[in-house]
């Protein structure tokens, strides 16, 4: 049963990539034909707006020097240059980063210096692309939604490389709108910021009189990326009405157009997105953006010069053939934060970002257990740690006669082994293909009968307690709550622990468990391997997986340990400790 265990979960881990690989699902549709009239996406609030003015070319209108404008509210802190009229740094406030050593700026600084700074514009023309980029925009007066607000606004200095910088700063929801003009070319474009983590984006583009595809961009992954396992987590989601589809690396080429429509579309990691949600979707299309940079092979020593190359991908999102106008969530894969984010138009599906959280298919457990173990943490116990052990222990007591079922069928079938080996002697002498050989298996299932015996009673619960395991493997790399949160000694539970404690504590678990539990008709030498070996292969499995994972493992270990104390205590298991002792003394007779 170990065996079979063991070998599951191998199986499960590779089964996810390769289905991806050789069943990839259908694309979306790429272009919206003879739909009805009750299908089209309704217009949201956003569209009714009136469209961009477009600043008139041959009107020069440019800044001077460079600037920087400041936007925050409770969530976030985005500093905005009007070089490109792009953002320079966006800071999440409730969430960390330890490589940072402060508030998590998702703007990746690497990647964004060399291929773009987040809601540039990107064109097919590089030239006219580093043009919109290096261009420097003047910013309008920074206008709060609120007129009583006016206070909000501060003139800041702000200080870089470069000397001084002129700049303001003002607290959401407000709007502030970028102009460039020139000879050939005019540009526009609108910000405008609420109290949540949407940004909505409008942009407009004409060079020599005519409308150019600008597309909003964030070209350049995240600032949560320091190591190459979540350079690698990063993709590029989207969905339109029910069906969502996630492309990994491996499927994303550079500067490739994919067609619409699209309900929502953006790149992603494991934790945070920046998704855009168009308000015209059978209008937009996306470019996929991928390119490649050196990262420190150990990010605890980014002037080390050993490094390794990386992939970075990105999106940009809008209309191909005029004016774009859509809005930006830029912020964590949280739930509770994703439900409140409304997608107009979503048919057969809930009309949020909700399905950004991908549980794989794991799911039908690992959402609800997740649900289960973030209510435990609100209204039980205030530690993400010890609400795995609460919830790992309400499981355990709930699977309790399942457990005593297979305890029970493992000890019955340690006491009919010795009949059965006795009937596999007397037929040992016919081949597989003799008709005789069914006699055999008549005679073990009577035998079965006769003691009431189930031979399937050892494994179909050990088979039911499986998907607890992987739905907490998958929980644990999907679920952002668990990320950085503390239990005891160990600083994240979604990462491996540091001092290799739990690990230790499982393997140890295991073997104790193992030498405690009867194995129904095995040598008891090969018992003697398998209760090392097992516990062994184990570990080295679960070495470098999450400790909230090790956890669960250990906590299910040391509740089996009392069970199997319990159970070996009873007549049934008394008995068959006596048999096994008077087995393994016959053995070395």
């Amino acid at each position: 049963m170990l065996l079979i265990f063991l070998v599951t979960f191998i199986v499960i881990l590779a089964f996810q990539p390769l289905l991806k690989k050789y069943f990839p699902q259908q694309p979306a549709p790429t272009q919206p034909q003879n739909r009805s009239a009750q299908s089209q996406p309704a217009p949201s609030a956003a569209s009714a707006m009136t469209p961009p003015v477009k600043v008139p070319a041959g009107v020069t209108r440019q800044a001077s020097g460079e600037t920087e404008t400041v936007i925050e509210n409770d969530l976030y802190r985005i500093t905005f240059t009007n070089k490109g009229a792009q953002v320079k740094s966006w800071i999440l406030k409730k969430f960390d980063n330890e490589a940072q050593n402060g508030p998590l700026d998702l703007v990746n600084p690497t990647a964004a210096a060399q291929y773009g700074y987040p809601l540039s514009l990107w064109t097919y023309d590089d030239t006219l692309r580093n043009r919109l980029s290096s261009a420097l925009y003047v910013p309008s007066e920074v206008r709060p939604a609120d007129p009583l607000a006016e206070a909000a606004v501060a003139k800041v200095t702000v200080t870089s490389a470069k000397g001084e910088l002129a700049g303001q700063t003002l607290k959401a929801p407000a709007t502030i709108t970028f102009e460039y003009s020139d000879q050939d070319l005019a540009v526009l474009k609108t910000f405008h910021f609420d109290h949540s983590y949407v940004v909505t984006v409008e942009s407009s583009v004409t060079y020599n009189g005519s409308i150019v595809s600008a597309l909003p961009a964030w070209p350049a992954g995240f600032g949560d990326e320091t190591t190459a396992p979540f350079y690698a987590a990063a993709m590029i989601d989207y969905q339109y009405n029910k069906d969502i589809q996630r492309l990994p690396i491996k499927k994303i080429s550079g500067n490739a157009t994919v067609p619409g429509p699209f309900h929502w579309t953006g790149p992603n990691d494991q934790y945070f997105a920046a998704i855009f949600i168009p308000d015209d979707p059978v209008a937009t299309s996306m470019v996929t953006l991928r390119n490649s940079i050196s990262i420190p092979r150990d990010p605890s020593k980014p002037d080390s010069k050993e490094v390794i190359p990386v992939e970075v991908i990105g999106a940009a999102v809008g209309n191909l053939h005029g004016a774009t106008r859509e809005r930006v969530f830029v912020g964590p894969k949280e739930l509770d934060v994703l439900q409140k984010i409304p997608v107009p138009g979503v048919s057969g599906a809930d009309a949020d970002l909700t399905g950004l959280v991908d549980f794989g298919w794991w799911g039908i457990i690992a959402k609800p257990l997740f649900l289960w173990l973030r209510w435990t943490f609100h209204h039980m116990v205030p530690n993400w740690g010890w609400a795995i052990v609460v919830q790992t222990l309400i499981i355990s007591i709930a699977l309790l006669p399942l457990r005593v079922t297979q305890m029970k069928s493992m000890l019955k079938m340690q006491r009919v082994a010795p009949q059965i080996k006795s009937i596999q002697e007397k037929y040992k002498k016919y081949s597989l293909r003799d008709p005789r050989k069914a006699a055999m298996n008549e005679e073990i299932s009577a035998l079965y009968k006769k003691e009431g015996v189930n031979p399937a009673g050892g494994c179909l619960p050990l088979l039911i307690q499986m998907p607890f395991l992987f739905a907490y493997y998958r929980m644990l790399g999907t679920a952002l709550d668990l990320r950085h949160a503390h239990w005891l000694w160990i600083h994240d539970l979604s990462a491996a622990d540091p001092l290799y404690i739990l690990p230790i504590l499982m393997v140890i678990s295991s073997l104790v468990t193992q030498k405690m539990t009867p194995q129904a008709g095995m040598d008891p030498a090969q018992q003697r391997m398998m209760n090392v070996m097992m516990p062994l292969m184990m570990g080295f499995i679960f070495f470098r997986l999450a400790a909230g994972l090790n956890l669960y493992y250990a906590v299910v270990n040391l509740i089996g340990i009392a069970q199997q104390t319990v159970m070996n205590r009873t007549k049934l298991g008394q008995e068959m400790r006596e048999m096994m002792e008077k087995r393994a003394r016959k053995k070395e007779k």
